[in-house]
This record gives C-alpha cells, structure tokens and sequence, in this order.
C-alpha cells in the first residue's frame, strides 16, 4: 500500500528554494486564538524573532471571522501575552511588563488604542482570568514559603548556594525559588479586596512545569473557583501524579475537593455554560503521566461525577463548550493526526468533527462554526473555520504565505508498515523537495520522544521533517508502540518494555523503508531526542549495520545514574519498574543502553543543554566519553544555557547546522 502511494508522486514540479535553519526563525507562529463574545472578531498573537538580537517578540492582532484583512494592534517591542477579550467584549486585555518589569494586566480598545494597566502587583503576576458578570477578576502570582540562604543567613548577603532536605529541589528546568503559584480573587476593576484563595498552602496552581491558566476557571454566575493542583511537596510530590479538582466557594472560603476518589492526574477543569456541570480530564492511574484522559463530569447540584464517554478510545483536551452547553468540543489524537470531536452531553454520543493529514491545537466555538490553529508537517500554523453543518473547512489566515511562495515543499505520505507481531503500523514518510523517484536518496530514521508523544502533523521548530527532507533526505517517522492515536493497548504497551516491541517497530520501519529504488540502503542515518535520544542509543548497540549515522538529543544513556538524578519519579517508577536496588532488580535495567557499547561502532553525535533536569546532561556526556574511549567518530554538542530543549534563536540556528553538517559528513 504504501509503496503504491509513493510511487505514484513521480517527480514534483522544480522550485529553487528550500527550507533553511534562518528561514525557520523568519516564519511568524500564530497562537492564543480567541474569538470575542459578539463573535465576530478573531484575536490571536504572533511572535516574530529578530536573529541577530536573539530574542523574539509577540504582538497582537485581530481578523474579522469571516476572513480577510489581519490587523495588528500593538507595535511595542516588549511581548503581550495571554490576550482574551474582556465579557463584554470591549476591552482586550493582557499580560505585559509594567515599567519595573514586573508582569501586569493591561486593557485596550479593540484596536489597541486606550491602553490601560489595571493590576499593580508587586513582583507580577503569571496569568488572570475575568468572571463573566465582570465583577470578579482571579490571578495566579508565585507566593514565597520558604526560607532560602539569605533568609537563613542574613549576614551572609553573597553567598549563593542551595540548601535542601527534601526532593524537587529542581524541576524541569529550574531550581528552586520556595515560591509557590497561588490563585487570588480580587473585585474588578478596582482590583481591592484580594484573596489568596490557597493561603498558607505550600502548593501550586497551575501545577509546576505541566499546565497553565486552564487549570483555574470561574463557574459562570461569578461566585465559585475550580482549579487544578497537586498538593504533595518534595519527595511525595516527585514520585505521584495524583492531582486533584478543588472547588472553592467565593463568599465562605471554604474549598471542597471533588475528585478525591481519583488516583491519577485530574485536570482542565470547566464549567458548562449554565453552571450545572464541571467537566475535567482524569487519569485512572498515579505515577502514569500518559494514561488515557477520560471526559469525567460532576453534578454540581447532585454532587456525584461520572464518565461521560466510558466508550472513548483515545484521549480528550482543550475542551470548549458550544453556546447553549449542549456539546463539548475537544482535541484527540487519531491515526498520526489530531482531529476535533464532539459529545453530545444529552446523548453521549461523540463524532469525529474534522478529517485530514494535519492537526488542530486549539478551538473556538461560536453558533454556527468552530475555528481553530491547524498547521502539518507541510505548513505552519493558521486560522481554519469549520462548518458545523457541512463539516467544511475553510483557511482564514495566510500567515506566512509570502515567505513560503517560493519554498519547495516536501511531501508528506502515510505508509503502513507490517510489524513482528503481525499488526500494522502508521508511518510518515517525508520526500525531498523536487522528488525524483529515479534517483538515489540517504534515509532518516527519526525516533520519537516522550515517549507517549504522538507522531501526528506536528510542525516543529526544531525537529522539521521539512528542513531535513530540504537537505536531501527520504524522513521516515513511525508511530511505533507507545504512541496515542491507535488505542489505549498500543499506547500503553511500551512501559517496562523499553528494549522491546517499539524497537522492532523502529527496525521494521527502516527496513520496510530501505526496500524501496530510491533510497540507498547504505546510507541510512537515525535521529532523536529524549526518549528518541535513548533509542538512538540503544539502536546504536543492536542496529546490525544498518545505520551510518546517529545524533542523540538529550537522550537517557544509563538508567542507573538516570533515575538517581531526574526529577519526577514517578515516571521512571511506571515506566521502568522502580529503584535499580530493589530485589529483584526490574528487568527494564537490562535495556539501559550503557550495557551494549561493546556493540558501539558508528559516528554518533550527542546533544544536550545543560539545564535539562528531565535527563541531566551526565547522561550525553557518558555517551559521547565512551564513544571517544573507543576510538568511534563523534561529537559533542553542548548548551550550557539551555534545557531539555533549544529555545535562544542563535542556539537553534548553530543546532540546526551542527545536525545537517553530521549527517552531512557521513550520508552525503
């Protein structure tokens, strides 16, 4: 089937441009899609990146619904975040530095005149959010708990160092402030009469490093707050995911906690349009990041919750009500791609609204359509409408048409691919630029993260299938075991299985690959970051030859010194079975690529940032020193200011080049 497919492109119409690490960094990324209560305007920000600064900068802009002319409405050159209209729908408001460089809220006129900064919070504020009779205004600030040095000792004014006693002393990619993010209410617009809602509470709304501002909402008649939070600390917080949905009453100040019984991950709470519900994302299981995330609702007169989608295959996100509450919208990923999807709340049932090779990342619901961000492997994101009644779809924006006339674009097929267990697997396969079947391509592996992070028509700024197939390169890029989108049996397969099927899956992909006329099988590369690094690391031990090439990403080499310095446990507790000193040892340390480099033998190039504290960098270091040890071509890409990704556009930019200059040198 899939070599039918390919078969058929032939070769593409000749263009002279191709994509390029700068070109990546020129292109505008949409995000924040709003749409104002008349529902007639569309609102949403644009970040451009000026290179040669290193640093980008995000403004404002607005488009009537219909389509048409975008108009920008600020011009600063500081970056306005979290725009959303204000209920009435006669203000944007935002968030922006005031003149101590302290995040505040600002309001504007529609056409972004009449600024006005409405909050004067000392040390600045990190999100906000209106209730709808406007009377109210909630937002999140961090609250300092805990004593650090200078607390402890004062005549000591320079000393800077740490001091802990307990785990999460660093998360992600931060050290500790002992600062935890609370969600106040205050009277709007005076701002008075400010509640910490969370007082004296040595947890965080939103939870650290996972979510944001929809995870603390307004039910709609003002009066009550539902947030998200993990209140564990340390160590306890380190090795559960168990959040919990918290109601708190406005007028009494009193919090209730309604999903309890839940022992994973509950999350995104929202209410329906009329109050009688609150919906939220659950996860069934503590310590499984990646578990499915069911549709529960709670009854706020009744107070009982239920599953309202038992029947759901797959996980659900970004929910939005429709107007009357009748049906909830939300995202899931299905067969490589993330599509939009409606419950009918009366009814239960749920239908696949959108279909096409691309994904949606976000929705707006008005009467008669739906809009969105859609972007694929082949484009950057735009504004899309969807007919409700037709099921069409219509692109409204054209953010970088102009940039990309001219670029060649790669094509993108589905292929799929017969695995060692007899099932069928869904890969992308991205061709060159101006493809001509009858010539002689290197192929790229390439190895996906998370690992439970979908393969679906993400465009990266990094990690672009078009900016490699712009090199020369055939990209193969498999929905391997462990990935949502083909059921909760093929996702979930991969925990304690890490050497396992997904492995096969990746050899049976390169392989089914390497068949065809136009690739030369002996120039085969294979890249990946996170758990794509640790597969690269592991493939380079039991590949057999079939690769020239490899770069790892901030990738886990040695499980043992792994799991003795990442930060959530929980995570490696699930997936690899626990503490290497436990008796006996889980058998998921036998897959730690560590234990196969008497098997090292091809160019391998290693990457890693140096606050990445998911994976410390110690782990590319083993990898690359031992390549070295051995006398095996290889290099070492360090960023010491950066974390488990590369953000700084000169960094991204010198990544970029350093990986094609690699894989130039030994494929080309």
């Amino acid at each position: 089937m899939g070599i039918a497919l390919l078969l058929t492109i032939g070769t593409m119409n000749a263009q002279t441009k191709t994509y390029t690490p700068e070109l990546l960094w020129q292109l505008g990324r949409l995000s924040g899609l709003t749409l104002s209560p008349d529902q007639k305007t569309l609102l949403f920000g644009i970040t451009r990146y000026n290179v040669e600064a290193n640093k980008g900068n995000r403004d404002l802009y607005t488009m009537n619904a219909n389509g048409g002319e975008i108009k920008q409405i600020t011009f600063t050159e500081i970056s306005e975040y979290d725009a959303v209209w204000r209920p009435d729908g006669k203000k944007i408001a935002f968030l922006a530095p005031d003149e101590d460089g302290d995040m505040q809220i600002f309001e504007i006129n529609s056409d972004g005149s009449a600024k006005t900064q409405i909050s004067h919070i000392k040390g600045g504020i990190e999100g906000f959010k209106y209730a709808d009779n406007m009377t109210r205004i909630l937002y999140t600030r961090q609250v300092k708990m805990e004593q650090d040095v200078a607390d402890i000792y004062p005549d000591l004014p320079k000393a800077n160092a740490l001091i802990a006693e307990d785990l999460m002393y660093r998360h992600w990619n931060d050290w500790t402030h002992h600062s935890y993010s609370h969600v106040f209410v205050a009277d709007y617009p005076s701002m008075q009469n400010s509640v910490d809602i969370m007082e004296g509470e040595p947890y965080a709304c939103p939870i650290p490093n996972y979510g944001g501002m929809e995870e603390v909402n307004f039910s709609p008649d003002g009066e009550n707050i539902v947030y998200t939070s993990k209140k564990k600390k340390g160590k306890d917080f380190s090795l559960s995911t168990n959040s919990d949905i918290y109601l708190y009453h406005i007028a009494s100040k009193t919090t209730r906690n309604i999903s309890a019984p839940n022992a994973g991950y509950d999350i995104d709470p929202l209410f329906s349009p009329d109050g009688k519900y609150l919906i939220w994302a659950s996860m069934a299981t503590d310590g499984f990041e990646s578990d499915l995330k069911r549709i529960f609702a709670y009854d706020m007169a009744k107070g009982t919750t239920k599953n309202i989608a038992p029947e759901f295959g797959e996980s659900a996100s970004d929910f939005a009500f429709s107007q009357n509450g009748k049906t909830l919208y939300f995202i899931s990923v299905t067969q490589g791609t993330q599509q939009i999807f409606a419950l009918d709340m009366n009814k239960g049932g749920i239908r696949q609204i959108t279909t096409g090779q691309h994904d949606y990342t976000s929705i707006c619901v008005s009467d008669n359509l739906l809009y969105g961000t859609r972007e694929s492997m082949e484009v950057p994101a735009d504004i899309y409408s969807i007919d409700l009644k037709k099921g069409t779809q219509k692109q409204l924006s054209f953010i970088n048409q102009e940039l990309l006339k001219d670029v060649a674009a790669s094509k993108v097929i589905p292929r799929w691919i017969a695995t060692t267990d007899g099932k069928q697997m869904l890969a992308w396969v991205i061709l060159p630029p101006n493809f001509d079947k009858n010539k002689k391509y290197p192929a790229i592996l390439f190895c996906e993260g998370g690992p439970q992070s979908p393969v679906s028509q993400f465009f990266s700024y990094r990690w672009n299938f078009q900016m490699m197939a712009s090199e020369g390169y055939v990209v193969i890029a498999p929905n391997r075991r462990g990935l949502p989108g083909f059921g909760k049996e093929w996702n979930d397969q991969i925990s304690l299985d890490y050497g396992g099927q997904n492995m096969k899956d990746y050899l049976s992909a390169i392989d089914d690959l390497a068949k065809e006329e136009y690739i030369d099988e002996t120039r085969l590369g294979c890249v990946g970051a996170s758990y794509g690094g640790f597969s690269v690391y592991w493939l380079a031990g039991h590949h057999e030859g079939r690769f020239k090439a490899f770069i790892a990403h901030c990738g886990m080499f040695n499980f043992k010194s792994w799991y003795a310095t990442t930060d959530e446990l929980f995570f490696a507790n699930h997936d690899i079975g626990g503490a290497f000193w436990n008796q006996p040892e889980p058998h998921s340390y036998a897959f730690s690529p560590n234990n196969f480099v008497d098997k090292w033998d091809t160019p391998i190039m290693v990457i890693h940032g140096g606050n990445d504290f998911r994976i410390p960098y110690t782990e590319g270091l083993q990898a690359y020193n031992i390549a070295q040890i051995k006398g095996i071509p290889s290099k070492l890409l360090f960023f010491p200011d950066e974390t488990h990704f590369v953000l700084k556009p000169q960094n991204a930019i010198l990544w970029q080049r350093e990986f094609m200059g690699w894989l130039r040198q030994w494929l080309q």
